[in-house]
């Protein structure tokens, strides 16, 4: 798949620049897992990690967003290593997808998906960093997330940075197709190897909000949808991070309101394929 799919739209797309790069009736939400701190782990490449971070050689900006995005941490959660096999998913302009390739190395591969209007909405961003074979580990893929082909058992990992609630996203300028949250996940969820993990980081929006509700209107999603659909593809919350908590955020404003923008309250989630 070396090759980009690109799909033709013709819809305006507004909102997605606070969701990544810089959406019925609810079950009851399941307790918890315990927070447990993002900390270093015998899976994660710390040294590949840290010197992915502090390359040189990174696009030209994207070093200046890392006091808000917090690459390590998210990285670590992840457990990114060398070797590894993974997706960014709604990729954008790619800031985590350079990051993993440099991580992963020759021997591994990174996924930069987008369906068609996230690869619009990043304008020539994925040219400049993906042109002239600048980044030779990174395969672009551009479909509906319903139709995605992850090859089965193929996958160590998949990230979902600021950008999961839009799979519940229903615009009402549609700028957005009515993507379906759970035939996404039946798609990357067979791709996944046993053991594999998959890292959510996405806004907060107040505890039994209907998703069709608050993500047109604030980009933000219920922590417990989140859990619900990943338990429902067969994953399991295994570790969570406080790194990006903001106890100040009321959980009411858009993400892009420039009083919260790049400081709202944020889940942190990894979860777990079952190794059997």
């Amino acid at each position: 798949m070396r090759h980009i799919l690109l799909l033709a739209i013709s819809t305006s797309l507004l909102g997605l620049a606070a969701c990544n790069k810089s959406p019925p009736e609810q079950p009851a939400a399941q307790e918890p897992a315990a927070a447990t701190p993002a900390a270093p782990t015998s899976s994660a490449d710390t040294a590949a990690i840290d010197a992915a971070v502090a390359s040189t050689e990174r696009l030209p900006g994207d070093s200046d967003e890392d006091s808000w995005r917090k690459p390590k941490e998210v990285l670590t959660l992840l457990e990114a290593r060398p070797g590894m096999h993974v997706v960014d998913y709604f990729s954008a302009g790619g800031y985590y997808t350079e990051l993993l390739s440099r991580v992963v190395g020759s021997n591994g591969q990174v996924i930069a998906y987008n369906n068609a209007e996230y690869l619009k909405f990043s304008g020539e961003k994925p040219n400049q960093r993906y042109g002239n074979n600048r980044l030779p580990n990174v395969v672009q893929l551009t479909t509906k997330p319903e139709e995605a082909p992850f090859e089965p058992n193929s996958l160590d990992g998949a990230l979902f940075v600021l950008s999961y609630h839009d799979l519940h996203w229903r615009a009402k300028d549609g700028s957005w197709p009515s993507t379906d949250a759970a035939q996404a996940l039946a798609k990357l969820s067979p791709a996944l190897k046993p053991g594999a993990v998959v890292v959510v980081l996405d806004h907060v929006a107040a505890p039994g909000s209907d998703p069709a509700v608050s993500v047109d209107a604030t980009h933000r999603i219920d922590p417990a949808i989140v859990k619900r659909d990943f338990e429902a593809a067969g994953l399991k919350l295994d570790s969570e991070s406080k790194a990006f908590a903001n106890a100040e955020d009321d959980h009411t404003k858009p993400v892009f309101d420039p009083a919260i923008r790049h400081k709202t309250d944020q889940i942190l989630y990894r979860f777990r394929k079952p190794a059997a």
